[in-house]
């Protein structure tokens, strides 16, 4: 590394969505580097050919850009270690992968895969999984059974005793004994390196300082560790976030609901309280007592010190507040804008006063998603009942609202400039003169107009928003209900 500036880098492997925890990471390298004024970096990892989904890379891309994490380099723009995609990269791997044949920490493999991995005890310490039947194979019979076109894969040469330690961020130092450590594949036969081998190489050349992933990681970092002292390489520091649980306890699954970012952007969740709730998934401000943040603000006020070890718990009920915080403060203009589209398409056909809904639905929304269902009383006339008329404590009943709603139509069909102001002033007047109480007037006019008796805003907003002839012809069909039945 030629420099001491802060890079982090997020290295996703297209295989589908994007998921809470991958975002976290996401999030957190983003914020490392930025604390710190240095460099965020995006690489593709595609390397696991069987698992790629078509598609996938453009989700990650959009993913990132509406959670505002911009990448400093990457494969859409480039930068001075590129390519930045790991099927680009293949010639570097075989290259270094040879490297370390040479300097005998690695070695080529012939044992099928297939081959079934049992320990053999005659040839060193007992190893998990594969037997290391082919490290000592004389280098000049490997390189004779290469030159035939025997199949092989490169194995690292791990140490048979001893033990490497390494010290994360988090949870600070952990030491594993060698002969725990198998002798993983580096270099598949086809050529493509495995996930580690890739990460390690390429982590160096684009001169990351800082590794962050879960912690369900930590038990391969001692590979890594010994993977870059056999190259002579510095060794960054490692950053292991803790594990992602539901309020069960249990691990984070589908089976908690949506777990992955658009999925939670379908449920009506703002990409905002989204980044800001996965924030605090394993870290905490200090001192710092609020819970609000924007993304300018995390890059200010994040630091390592303050991620946690313990497991972090997703709420969806904290989610639920944070988007509710992120919607009250939202500029009007720009929630209008943003619910237009859910309330253009409910109303399809029919007029309606979009200010006054978005006034009306603002301090009472939770997610974007529960738009349709509150108002849904707005967009289809729903069946109408007597019970609907009784309200005990303004003394009103079906038979007390048809006499109301009938006196209130004169008033009503006279109003010029359907406006809040002017409808209330309407009905105050009309109640004066008919001498009836607001109570009576506003309780027999929402269930005329709505047809339920709890409406987000009152029976004046509702007006409004249905629109004059709109509001009259359900007068008229209240009245007319009421008299028949």
């Amino acid at each position: 590394m030629t420099n001491n500036l802060v890079k982090t880098r997020f290295a996703p492997s297209p295989t589908g969505i994007m998921h809470i925890g991958n975002l976290r990471s996401a999030l957190y390298e983003y914020l490392i580097a930025k604390a710190k004024g240095g460099a965020f970096i995006l690489r593709i990892e595609d390397t696991d050919r069987e698992r790629y989904v078509e598609g996938a890379v453009e989700v990650i891309y959009r993913t990132l850009k509406r959670c505002g994490l911009n990448h400093d380099e990457g494969p859409d723009i480039g930068g001075p270690h590129g390519p930045y995609t790991q099927s680009e990269r293949l010639p570097l791997y075989g290259q270094y992968a040879d490297e370390l044949v040479h300097k005998r920490h690695a070695y080529p493999c012939f044992c099928p895969s297939t081959r079934e991995e049992n320990s053999v005890e005659d040839e060193g310490p007992i190893a998990f999984g594969y037997d290391r039947r082919c490290r000592n194979i004389d280098p000049e019979k490997a390189k004779l059974r290469i030159d035939a076109g025997e199949s092989y894969v490169i194995r690292q040469k791990m140490p048979m005793t001893g033990e490497t330690s390494f010290t994360d961020d988090v949870y600070g130092t952990i030491t594993v004994q060698n002969k725990e450590l198998e002798d993983q594949i580096l270099l598949k036969s086809d050529g493509y390196p495995t996930y580690n081998f890739a990460n390690v190489v390429d982590d160096h050349l684009m001169e990351i300082t800082h590794i962050v992933r879960g912690s369900e990681y930590l038990s391969s970092t001692p590979k890594y560790c010994l993977l870059y002292e056999a190259f002579g390489w510095p060794i960054p520091h490692f950053v292991h976030l803790p594990l992602i649980i539901g309020e069960d306890g249990k691990k984070l699954s589908k089976r908690h609901g949506s777990t992955s970012f658009d999925d939670l952007v379908a449920d009506g969740y703002l990409a905002e309280a989204i980044v800001n709730m996965i924030a605090f998934l394993g870290w905490a401000p200090g001192d710092e007592t609020r819970e609000i943040f924007s993304l300018k603000e995390l890059e200010e006020l994040f630091h390592v010190e303050g991620i946690n070890k313990a497991p972090a718990v997703f709420s969806y009920d904290k989610l639920n507040w944070m988007n509710e915080q992120y919607i009250r403060a939202m500029p009007f203009h720009e929630w209008r804008d943003k619910i237009k589209a859910i309330t253009d398409k409910a109303f399809g056909d029919q007029a309606y006063d979009l200010d006054m809904l978005a006034h009306v639905l603002q301090p009472r929304v939770t997610k974007l998603s529960d738009i349709e269902a509150m108002i849904s009383f707005l967009t289809q006339r729903l069946p109408l009942s007597r019970e609907l008329f009784f309200n005990k404590r303004a003394k009103l009943d079906a038979e007390k609202a048809e006499g109301i709603l009938t006196a209130l139509i004169p008033f009503l069909s006279k109003v010029e400039g359907w406006t809040d102001t002017v409808l209330l002033q309407t009905l105050e007047e009309a109640g004066e003169q008919l001498g009836l109480k607001k109570g009576l007037v506003m309780g027999a006019l929402r269930a005329g107009l709505a047809a339920q008796q709890v409406t987000p805003g009152g029976a004046v907003e509702t007006a409004v928003i249905l629109g004059q002839a709109e509001s009259l012809s359900r007068l008229d069909r209240a009245i007319q209900y009421l008299r028949e039945a």
